[in-house]
This record gives structure tokens, sequence and C-alpha cells, in this order.
């Protein structure tokens, strides 16, 4: 599975190569990674990387969206796929404004937030997905009405499959 991804305004393609419980084999660029991810507690995970322990939190901005937080550094990362390069060109590289929620690659619904017909405000947290070891919580870029909640907690899900409509 591959991904182009932004990380801190610089392309870069994510293959996995392989994936065995904690276990990730991936490749950035032309370099190639043996990882062992943990996830030590929501949004908080542990990377082993050739005996170096590595500690980052994940942290959902919007829709294809995060900041990778480390001791040493802030990373923004963003996902690129043709409907976000499409939706960039098209409205000039501002925040888009999706008429429901998805997730970039297939995982579980961990938990549901909402409920139909709820009022949120935009940056509120509306479902938590878990992908590859990880859960990312989505959150809505504006105040919004839910329209629909087309899942359940514990569906498995595919990638850019709605979960969450607006009004």
């Amino acid at each position: 599975m591959s991904y182009e991804v932004n990380i801190n305004g610089e392309n870069r393609e994510i293959e996995i190569l392989s994936r065995e419980g904690n276990k990730i084999k991936a490749r950035i660029g032309e370099k190639a990674y043996d990882l062992d991810i943990l996830e030590v507690e929501p949004g908080v995970y542990s990377v082993l990387y050739q005996g170096n322990n590595f500690n980052f939190e994940l942290n959902t901005l919007s829709l294809k969206k995060y900041t990778v937080d480390t001791t040493a550094e802030r990373m923004d990362v963003e996902i690129i796929d043709p409907e976000s390069r499409y939706m960039k060109s098209r409205k000039g590289g501002e925040e888009e404004d999706a008429a429901f929620i998805s997730t970039p690659m297939p995982g579980q619904v961990v938990k549901i937030l909402v409920e139909e017909g709820q009022q949120v405000k935009g940056g509120e947290t509306v479902i938590i997905v878990s992908a590859m070891k990880m859960e990312s919580e989505y959150k809505v870029v504006k105040d919004r009405v839910i329209k629909e909640v087309l899942v359940k907690e514990g569906d498995n899900i595919d990638g850019d499959q709605p979960l969450i409509t607006f009004e």
C-alpha cells in the first residue's frame, strides 16, 4: 500500500511493504525502515527503530491532515490523494469543506461521539477510527449539523468510505 504525503511542505512517498502485528516494514522515498510501533495510549505512539526508541503524539486536524509532535519537533502531515489535489487546485489551497467524514485508509470504528441531528462546533471530534494499530480522531472543520451516521462502533471500514454526513 502506497501513500503520497506532504511533511512540513515536502512531498514524499510512503509505501507499507509488510505488516505483522506491531512490526511494519515501510519505504519512505528510497530508504526502507523496519519499525516496531506500539500505541501506548490513544494518540501516543512508541516507535522502535534500530534499537532506538522514538515517541510521538498524533493529532488529527481534519480529513487527511495531522500534526505529529515528537520531543524534538512538530511536523505538519497531509495525505495527498487525487481528491485532495483536485480540491486544492479548485479552491486555491484552502481547507476542503467536505459533505462527509471519511478516512484515507481501511480500519475499524472505535467510537462515535455524535448522533444524527446534533450540532457540532468546528474542531470538535466526531469519530475515532483505528487503522494500522493507530487511533485517529476525526474532527469537523467548521460548525455543522450531523445529517447521518453511516457506521456503528466496531464496524470495519474501507478507505474513503463516508462515515458521517452533514446537513
